[in-house]
């Protein structure tokens, strides 16, 4: 049986499918795609219905990749003038059975417009890039480690962490998973054959963070995107909520999302990031794609922190990078190269946001590391110090962008970027982008009520 060439999972004949489905008493099909925000929408159809899902697809208006968080509709020149049609045709790959929801199975989509792949579409866009990386002989490999805050729902309508106690990091008994949440989330995942290697309490209450092993940089995607959608489908259930906001509330820490990346043969299989010749084991090609992320770091932060509320979370002292530079098992600096080597040799791009859409951001990144490699960027000096206190390194180097509205200017100021992702994406993802900066900029804080309405 054939496997993907982008997930790395089995392809199903369709007929399989079917026969899979009747076995385990399927009655539903969640067709699903990921849209410009990171939302996943779809549709819920009878099983009757998956020789249309995998043959001729199904339609979704155009429109709804053009949504915007506060329901409005952006415009685009790539779009029709009526709002047409495009279909999301289902990804054999992808098919998988629901265990928390009844004679349920799902399957994500991918999406085409008037007969072509659809240039907006965030998976498209990862598999472009994909594409890119093949014609070289290479195959990228991802992992993911994802942070998000738990809380419950109380009988007045309020929310309060799921748990409460501070000094709880890197714990993971039964006080910090008291309605066994977490436990039913892992076993959960692992029943779908998900990459999840473990889950721990985090720094602060309620805040927790699952590891993934590594896979298919599309398969990757797809495990976070999803991870997401049914955390909270799942959380719901229990009388939780789940969020995956950079920064919740103002006097706790943010979520990240950290994307490892290396680099495999693309018919060996094996790992070609490591260089035991070189005094720190890493070859050419590792420090070309380091080269290209701090050349292009600026032009991708909007894909990495896509919300307002994400630069909230880059401060001193967080654990979320300030300025653009890379180290050894540095936790300080914008990329860090973890110690081992061998068949783990890869980087680590610490800038992400738990509210990233995994399919931009790490699409971006590959971008950026292509540049690096097809022109052979050579990284900046690598920091051995803490970043956020040397003031001599901060000065060699160049700062974050501290807004959504800087970063976007930033993005549209990189030529490779903005050509790489294309235009009618890099036009969707602006617009809607600006959308939130303008909506953000007419509302009035608590924190302004409480500091001026008295005095001033």
């Amino acid at each position: 049986m054939a496997k993907d060439i982008y997930t790395g999972q089995e392809a199903l004949e369709i007929e399989a499918i079917k026969s899979k489905a009747k076995d385990n008493g399927i009655e539903m099909i969640r067709l699903e795609f990921t849209d410009v925000l990171g939302i996943n929408r779809g549709k819920l159809m009878p099983v009757e219905m998956l020789d249309e899902i995998f043959e001729g697809g199904i339609g979704f208006a155009a429109a709804g990749m053009a949504l915007s968080f506060n329901n409005e509709i952006v415009s685009s020149d790539y779009y029709g003038d009526t709002w047409d049609d495009m279909k999301v045709v289902g990804d054999p790959s992808t098919f998988i059975l629901l265990p928390h929801c009844e004679k349920t199975a799902f399957i994500l989509g991918d999406l085409y417009y008037r007969g072509e792949p659809m240039h907006q579409s965030p998976r498209g866009f990862l598999k472009k890039m994909v594409n890119e990386f093949h014609k070289l002989g290479y195959d990228p490999i991802a992992a993911s480690e994802l942070e998000f805050y738990v809380y419950n729902k109380t009988d007045d309508g309020r929310i309060e962490p799921y748990t409460n106690h501070s000094c709880s990091c890197y714990t993971a008994n039964k006080r910090i998973d008291p309605k066994r949440f977490l436990y039913q989330l892992t076993k959960t995942f692992r029943k779908m054959a998900f990459n999840v290697l473990y889950m721990n309490h985090e720094y602060y209450p309620g805040q927790f963070e699952y590891n993934w092993k590594h896979a298919s940089v599309v398969r990757c995607a797809d495990e976070n995107v999803l991870f997401k959608t049914f955390s909270k489908d799942i959380a719901e259930t229990n009388d939780l909520m789940v969020t995956f906001m950079a920064k919740p509330k103002t006097a706790q820490g943010g979520s990240g999302c950290h994307f490892h990346i290396s680099l495999n043969d693309i018919n060996t299989g094996k790992n070609i990031c490591e260089d035991t010749s070189k005094e720190d084991g890493m070859a050419d090609v590792l420090r070309y794609f380091i080269g290209g992320l701090c050349k292009h770091a600026l032009g991708i932060t909007p894909f990495l922190a896509p919300t307002v509320n994400c630069y909230k979370r880059y401060q001193p002292d967080s654990f979320a990078p300030i300025y653009i530079g890379w180290g050894y098992d540095n936790r300080t600096t914008y990329i860090r190269v973890p110690s081992e080597r061998g068949p783990a040799t890869r980087l680590e791009i610490r800038a992400g946001s738990a509210a990233s859409n995994a399919y931009l951001a790490l699409g971006a990144i590959l971008a950026a590391g292509l540049d690096g490699i097809k022109n052979k960027i050579e990284p900046p000096e690598v920091i051995l110090t803490d970043i956020y206190h040397d003031k001599e390194k901060q000065a060699q180097t160049e700062a974050l962008p501290q807004s959504l509205f800087r970063s976007l200017y930033h993005l549209e100021q990189d030529k490779w970027l903005m050509e790489t992702v294309g235009d009618a994406l890099a036009d969707n993802f602006i617009k809607l982008k600006r959308k939130e900066v303008e909506e953000f900029s007419k509302f009035v804080t608590d924190w302004e009520w409480d500091t001026y309405s008295y005095h001033v």
